[in-house]
């Protein structure tokens, strides 16, 4: 077993749940991932390598690994996308969700990321709250459907 299944492997016996060989391979399906992809795309993906997995069990191993913070669900116009949230190297960043394509897409920017962390820190204090986990998303127009549109 690759060392960084061990992790998630020992989280998940800890916390209660069987590190089966189905949520094995969902989990695999969301680590290697470059984009955000809801249920059904990741079905697809695991179905590639066993065509015995139904959707159920991976809507099931979603809300498992969902609940443990493995996975972070990101809920766009009723849709629900995942993305990995432990060991992503981006514990902070904002999404824009494209209404022409649909895709999901990590806005990096430092500054932008400073004034995120300056945001949550103020909802704290004038708040007396404790913010463990943010989701802000934008949606428009993404710079491939903005050409796209212009050259029509």
């Amino acid at each position: 077993m690759k060392s960084d299944l061990v992790y998630f492997k020992n989280l998940l016996e800890k916390n209660g749940h069987n590190f089966t060989v189905t949520r094995k391979k969902v989990l695999e399906a969301v680590l290697d991932s470059k984009t955000h992809l809801n249920v059904k795309e990741l079905y697809e993906k695991v179905k590639e390598k066993d065509k015995s997995i139904g959707l159920a069990t991976v809507y099931r191993a979603l809300n498992i690994f969902n609940d443990l913070g493995i996975v972070k669900e990101i809920n766009a116009n009723g849709i629900s996308y995942y993305e990995k949230k432990i060991f992503s190297g981006k514990p902070l960043h904002i999404h824009f969700k494209c209404f022409r394509c649909n895709s999901i897409i990590d806005v990096d920017s430092k500054s932008l990321n400073l004034e995120y962390l300056k945001l949550n820190k103020k909802l704290e204090e004038e708040n007396n709250l404790e913010i463990y986990d943010s989701n802000i998303m934008f949606e428009g127009l993404c710079s491939k459907c903005k050409e796209e549109l212009k050259n029509k």
